[in-house]
């Protein structure tokens, strides 16, 4: 029985790893665990599958056997200048297993924002109980709010499915709005799968008409030449003096020159940001200084789970690979995602 090896270059437990090799006896899996991608070159020559999140070389110069990578993240915006993106290698994502933190993190920052939670904790920190209590501690509601989704994938769709619960409505932008069914890696139970809780589909080219429609403005779509700067001066024109921007996806989509000018112009009542244009974001940025806007460094995905159910997908790809069966969330590198 010939053996196929496969490479982690990341940091799975010894749990996990034992949860792929039991996929099958064929696979011989290591791991070697790489705090730079020239760190990794020295072990590929052999591999057929590899677990990373970088990989910035010419697979036939580095590693000729090598077939499938899986990577670790959603995103492939880190690749799209890789020689991996020319080549006949096959590339899956773990779209799918951010879903619940990501939008439990939206949502967070949603109602922080709305029940004026910096505010309150200002006014803790300085142990005072402000006499106007009522109008400088106002909060809004959820309730009968529009939120509308850019990018209505994985993450988009158990956003949707949380504001439903909230009893929000719902519009939503897509590349393609004819087929609005969910073909990548699912959690049970989560998201929209059938694409269903969405009022109104809105293709990227009408986002202009989605935008003054809604409260909230969550991007949750991946970065490409396609995505860059879609949030634009433009954009956040057509948006209402009163809404929030949320971003989730890549700082890029975002132009955050046009941001600031917005937010320091009122155009907007507010935003929250887990990604930058440039990470870290340098300590000179004036998105530091709003009052109106909640950063956080790039974490919202993070949770104890991510391993294992990044684990998870990886082994129903092994089992898949070795059956000869259609891999999950298969990149196509024309589109970049």
């Amino acid at each position: 029985m010939e053996r196929i090896k496969v490479l982690s270059v990341l940091r799975l437990s010894e749990k996990n790893l034992e949860t792929l090799r039991s996929v099958s006896p064929r696979l011989e899996v290591s791991q070697v665990t790489c705090r730079t991608p020239e760190e990794m070159r020295p072990f590929l020559k052999d591999v057929e599958i590899l677990y990373t999140f970088w990989f910035p070389f010419d697979p036939a110069e580095v590693a000729p056997k090598l077939k499938w990578i899986q990577l670790s993240s959603a995103g492939v915006d880190h690749l799209l200048d890789s020689p991996v993106m020319k080549s006949q290698v096959i590339i899956t994502t773990t779209s799918g297993i951010h879903a619940i933190p990501i939008a439990e993190y939206v949502f967070a920052m949603m109602l922080a924002l709305v029940k004026r939670l910096p505010q309150a904790l200002n006014y803790q920190r300085h142990r005072e109980w402000p006499s106007n209590r009522e109008k400088v501690l106002l909060s809004d509601e959820l309730r009968d709010k529009t939120i509308g989704i850019i990018g209505y994938g994985s993450i988009g769709r158990e956003v949707a499915r949380l504001a439903r619960a909230f009893g929000m409505r719902v519009f939503a932008t897509k590349r393609h709005v004819d087929v609005n069914t969910d073909k990548g890696y699912k959690l049970p139970e989560v998201g929209d799968p059938e694409g269903i809780l969405v009022e109104r589909l809105y293709p990227n080219s009408n986002l202009k008409e989605m935008l003054p429609l809604c409260d909230f403005v969550v991007i949750t779509a991946p970065l490409t030449p396609e995505t860059y700067h879609m949030i634009g001066r433009e954009e956040l024109a057509a948006m209402k003096p009163s809404a929030y921007l949320i971003n989730v996806a890549r700082g890029a989509i975002v132009d955050e020159a046009a941001l600031v000018e917005a937010l320091g112009e009122g155009k907007l009542a507010g935003a929250a940001l887990d990604v930058f244009e440039k990470e870290p974001l340098p300590p000179e940025s004036p998105l530091w200084n709003f009052p109106n806007v909640l950063l956080t460094p790039h974490v919202s995905a993070i949770t104890p789970r991510y391993d294992d159910r990044a684990t998870a997908l990886f082994a129903e790809n092994l089992r898949r690979y070795l059956a000869g069966e259609e891999l999950l969330n298969v990149v196509d590198k024309t589109l970049g995602y």
